[in-house]
């Protein structure tokens, strides 16, 4: 028991140092999905994490809160029923996009991994594909990596 807080104390520190380390523009999320529910779960664990989320489910709302926020990091979800991933994969690499980018499906674990391939053909390096059902650990572990 004791070497469990001894991890949870250090990964506080951790933490902190982190927040103190990077500016607030590093701290901006980008969320877009059509399940309120996942997103809900992103909103929660990002901001304890201590970012600044934004969440939204159409393509427009999407450029439009990227262009506004330029966030360090975007949470895409590639099948929704009005929006193709791959084409804002395609507007942000045609914006000359920054942001690290996880790419986020739960259909076939192939589609996030093919459109990360396509990103990358686009000049997008800073992208990765996270399989739905996400879980937590894994979500903070994503983000985590960001302050690295």
């Amino acid at each position: 028991m004791h070497g469990h807080n001894a991890g949870l104390a250090w990964s506080e520190t951790v933490r902190i140092l982190a927040r103190e380390l990077s500016s607030v523009r590093d701290r901006r999320l980008l969320v877009i999905d059509d399940e309120p529910v996942f997103c809900e779960f992103v909103r929660r664990i990002a901001e304890a994490e201590g970012f600044d989320v934004a969440v939204v489910e159409d393509a427009d709302s999407f450029k439009q809160a990227y262009l506004e926020r330029e966030p360090a990091a975007i949470i895409l979800d590639l099948v929704m029923p009005d929006v193709e991933g791959i084409e804002l994969l395609q507007y942000l690499a045609s914006q000359g996009c920054q942001s690290r980018i996880f790419i986020v499906s739960g259909y076939s674990p192939e589609y996030p991994r093919l459109a990360k391939a396509v990103a990358c053909s686009r000049g997008m390096t800073n992208v990765e594909a996270l399989a739905k059902p996400i879980k937590a650990t894994q979500l903070r572990a994503a983000l985590a990596s960001l302050s690295a």
